[in-house]
């Protein structure tokens, strides 16, 4: 005598997920519970948690063998987030409820009372299910509110594995339960800062809005007091609110890190790691739980690297390729795991280790040698994937008396880069880029859109001399058309280029 249930779980590499269909089979001989398929040691283990939960329920487990197969055999399958379905395959094989209809995903970890407790990367999860034909999705109470930011496919939430045994037509009586909530990180969204508070420096201010309307990388060199950290505080502020689309795929970023309900935002991520921050911690990684990283966190807004001399050559040189190909992949035994990562990047530095080189005042101390290492530790291939280099003096009351116009607030700036931005959308309408920084340099040089000689000019000289190299060559063309558009104009003409250049070559 043998039964077989069918159920539908869903497996995590990265946020991109796999349907793994779940089977449970019954057998006439000594009692055991097995579990195979490429399961990981949290996995391996819910067999006690399904068996003592499936008792607390009401409705224990036969006195069979138990053998749960998790198919496609060769992905991965980690964490506890099976359970559910683990328990209710065993219930469908014991004839417990009724076969599991199609379209059916079950989602959430079992703890020994028959609660369901709720798991992280929840919003990855359905989105995959959806995409994979999922109509319906039975997954933890403390998982609803998060859950119900995916479109297009039926969220519904138990407290109990008893709950989601009666959902699927089982004869039992329904006990109320306390359900199990979350502990979500402290997400907050970052309290936009007002740009007019920044004065003296309107070249600084300038360039801001530019990198916000363009989506450009940005670097801050001055001395302590400058106002780096300040003109990057203000930098979310001065982005538009996230479109449905994007806002959707930082959610499955937030999710998966456990930021819970606090997962969904329309206001693009701000992260600001510190200067001690590992490899791992910014690109992502991890042994056995692949993990987003700060760039990944930072996808569609900032990332700001305060005392950016400070940190490791080696940590830094990470940033090279995701600021090229806008994603990061993390190679590990277990599989690929794909991430997004493209975010503006915003670095701060000091001249030297003292900060007083080039500064009226003490003098610098530090030897030639010194500040040749300092500096050097942001390696030429990474300033070259830097549009804007600005060296932000220090502020004195002079600056300050001839900043007479009135200083130029955040929201004055955000209706200028809305308006830039949507200049950019209609250009780039029916291409894959919604902004200036992400379109190939390849397209910008092509014959339909490529500026005249008499424009590139400047351009042109730097390349041939060696001053540029074609990736700079490209980034100033961008810029070049991100300035066109603040000023409202159809095509940049040869002053956007000069002031390109100069804002690319202004350390």
């Amino acid at each position: 005598m043998s039964g077989i249930g069918r159920t539908t779980a869903v497996a995590l590499l990265g946020i991109t997920g796999r349907m793994v269909e779940v089977e449970a089979h019954l057998s006439s001989q000594l009692p055991s519970f097995s579990i195979i398929g490429l399961p990981d040691a949290a996995l391996g283990e819910a067999r006690e948690r399904v068996r003592a939960a499936a008792s607390n329920t009401g409705s224990a487990l036969p006195a069979r063998r138990i053998t749960v197969n998790l198919i496609p055999a060769s992905v991965p399958k980690h964490g506890s987030g099976f359970d559910l379905a683990i328990a209710m395959a065993v219930f469908v094989a014991a004839g417990v409820v009724p076969a599991d209809p199609a379209g059916t995903v079950h989602i959430g970890e079992l703890g020994l009372d028959g609660r369901v407790r709720p798991v992280p990367g929840i919003i990855p999860m359905l989105a995959a299910a959806r995409e994979a034909g999922a109509e319906r999705a039975v997954v933890p109470a403390g998982n609803a509110a998060e859950a119900s930011y995916v479109p297009g496919i039926r969220v519904e939430p138990v407290v109990t594995l008893r709950d989601a045994a009666i959902l699927a037509g089982a004869d039992l009586l329904a006990e109320p339960a306390e359900p199990v909530t979350a502990a979500a990180v402290t997400a907050a969204d970052p309290e936009p800062k007002e740009l007019a508070d920044v004065v003296g420096n309107p070249t600084a201010v300038r360039a801001l809005v530019l990198a916000a309307a363009g989506g450009h990388h940005v670097l801050f060199l001055g001395p302590p007091g400058a106002g780096k950290t300040m003109l990057a505080e203000r930098l979310p502020g001065l982005l538009p609110d996230l479109d449905p689309v994007t806002a959707l795929e930082v959610a499955a970023i937030r999710s998966l890190a456990g930021h819970g309900a606090e997962s969904w935002t329309v206001r693009p991520p701000y992260e600001h790691p510190h200067h001690s921050t590992s490899p791992v911690a910014l690109i992502g990684g991890g042994s056995r739980l692949i993990l987003p990283g700060a760039v990944s966190r930072a996808t569609h807004g900032v990332l700001f690297l305060d005392e950016a001399t400070e940190f490791p050559r080696s940590v830094l040189d990470t940033l090279r390729q995701p600021l090229e190909s806008g994603t990061v992949t993390i190679h590990r035994a277990v599989g690929r795991a794909h991430f997004p990562a493209r975010f503006q990047l915003v670095l701060a530095a000091n001249p030297c280790p003292c900060g007083r080189y080039g500064v009226p005042g003490p003098p610098c101390e530090c030897p030639p040698l010194a500040r040749r290492r300092y500096l050097g530790r942001l390696s030429g291939p990474l300033l070259d994937r830097i549009d804007v280099r600005l060296a932000v003096p220090r502020v004195t009351p002079a600056r300050i008396r001839s900043d007479v116009d009135d200083p130029m607030t955040t929201a004055v700036a955000r209706e200028r880069v809305v308006a830039a931005r949507a200049a950019m959308s209609r250009r780039w309408r029916g291409t894959p880029w919604r902004l200036n920084a992400h379109v190939p340099g390849t397209h910008l040089r092509s014959a339909d859109i490529a500026l005249p000689t008499t424009t590139t000019r400047s351009l042109d000289v730097g390349l041939e001399r060696g001053t540029l190299t074609m990736r700079g060559y490209d980034r100033i063309l961008r810029m070049a058309w991100t300035l066109a558009d603040l000023a409202g104009e159809e095509r940049p003409d040869t002053d956007h280029v000069r002031q390109a250049i100069a804002l690319r070559s202004a350390l």
